[in-house]
């Protein structure tokens, strides 16, 4: 199925209100999964649907299950939204707010790591009435075992990002979590990947599920992909040097552990000052005001793992930087889809020690492209040569290597236009 260009949300038979609240928060146009999902689930039909971020899939399955509550004849805890970090939950959380303001569709996140006083306001709410709780695992299983929560009306369960959720143990998790819902539901997978446990666990729990496959491990067309292959020495100082690039307003820079991100905070803040370490160490409190300093351009860099390349959804980031390179193609194309999004323009750039330099080959394979390799100053010494075939390990490092300055990062000539 082609994307019908033709098509407005109007087209659906939403209600006027879920319409009002669409519109108000700048939906135009609904996107090729929007297309192909809802008519799906507006018809109650299971869906397995394969999507990457940035396409509108969150939409793609809260507009028909909002649509649902609208019209059912009595109102009960409808929806049940499972989803594998509390940044997500939360985030699917304040877009409920968004589209259904207008028509007083109530949700609940509820998530771990949270204090007393937020569990307190989470089991208020509930008590109160809610029409979506959307959850992580570990806390909603807890929930469920000492009965702080029933499921007996439940119409519609939502496993989103449940590739991510499996990579993070929640296999078992999520069966248990099933084991309390009614087996008559409307059951929505959404994933990134289709790896053969998603396969399993999708057989196991969904009932005749339409597929949907939306151009999955591609990235954006807006993406300007960039690398330097360097020795692990020389990552800091062409760091350095690319952040003084004032056109990169917005900054994410991942890093393969919490505690190398924690460590390339403390080196970098010495001297950019508008900068945060994003981790699971920081109290949820931490975490919220760092997004929101974030999302409102108050903070310009953060520096995280790979939960950031699923956990947040934040417009107008202009750089993405890979101080280490992902551990395999689908988590590259994450994390270098948080730039580009809503067809705005960005640049990631992957940093490519000689240990990574196979992995980084299978990536470009994945994508189908080779990604342009730049040049580091002949200031910071000699770098490896590029060889995606290597096979052996590497000590990395470069006894040579001396600091130098670097006043362009990328070449823009093959930049594109910025918004």
């Amino acid at each position: 199925m082609t994307t019908d260009t033709n098509l407005t949300f109007n087209d659906f038979n939403f209600e006027e209100t879920l319409l009002e609240g669409l519109y108000s928060m700048g939906y135009k146009q609904p996107t090729p999964i929007q297309q192909q999902a809802m008519p799906v689930i507006l018809n109650n039909k299971d869906i397995v649907a394969c999507a990457q971020t940035g396409t509108g899939k969150t939409a793609a399955f809260l507009l028909p299950i909002i649509q649902h509550i609208l019209k059912a004849e009595t109102r009960h805890l409808n929806t049940l939204i499972i989803t594998p970090t509390r940044e997500l939950a939360l985030q699917i959380d304040q877009q409920i707010d968004g589209l259904g303001y207008f028509c007083s569709v109530g949700s609940i996140a509820i998530y771990g790591g949270s204090d007393g006083m937020a569990w307190e306001n989470q089991k208020q709410s509930m008590e109160n009435g809610v029409d979506i709780v959307v959850a992580t695992p570990g806390r909603l299983k807890a929930l469920l075992q000492n009965g702080s929560i029933n499921f007996e009306h439940l119409q519609h369960l939502v496993l989103d990002e449940a590739d991510r959720m499996l990579d993070m143990g929640f296999f078992d998790d999520i069966k248990q979590i099933i084991g309390y819902l009614p087996k008559k539901r409307q059951t929505i997978l959404f994933s990134a990947t289709m790896p053969p446990k998603m396969r399993l666990l999708a057989n196991q729990i969904l009932h005749e599920p339409e597929s949907i496959n939306i151009a999955i491990s591609k990235p954006a067309a807006g993406i300007v992909q960039q690398a330097y292959v360097l020795y692990d020495a020389q990552k800091e100082p062409i760091l350095k040097e690319i952040l003084k690039n004032e056109d990169f307003a917005s900054i994410i820079i991942f890093s393969s552990t919490k505690e190398n991100v924690k460590r390339l905070e403390k080196s970098l803040i010495r001297t950019e000052k508008s900068i945060k370490a994003f981790h699971s160490d920081l109290e949820q409190t931490e975490r919220e005001e760092i997004m929101r300093d974030f999302k409102a351009r108050r903070l310009r860099i953060l520096i995280g793992t790979d939960i950031l390349s699923r956990g947040i959804d934040v417009d107008g980031i202009n750089l993405i930087v890979n101080f280490d390179a992902p551990p395999d193609p689908e988590d590259y194309i994450h994390r270098i889809g948080r730039t580009a999004r809503a067809s705005k323009a960005g640049v990631a750039i992957t940093f490519i020690n000689e240990r990574d330099m196979p992995k980084f080959g299978q990536i470009e394979a994945l994508m189908g492209i080779e990604v342009a390799k730049l040049p580091l100053p002949e200031s910071m010494g000699p770098v490896p040569k590029y060889d995606p075939e290597a096979k052996r390990k590497f000590e990395g490092g470069n006894k040579n290597f001396k600091k130098g300055g670097f006043k362009k990062p990328f070449n823009k000539s093959n930049d594109r236009k910025r918004s």
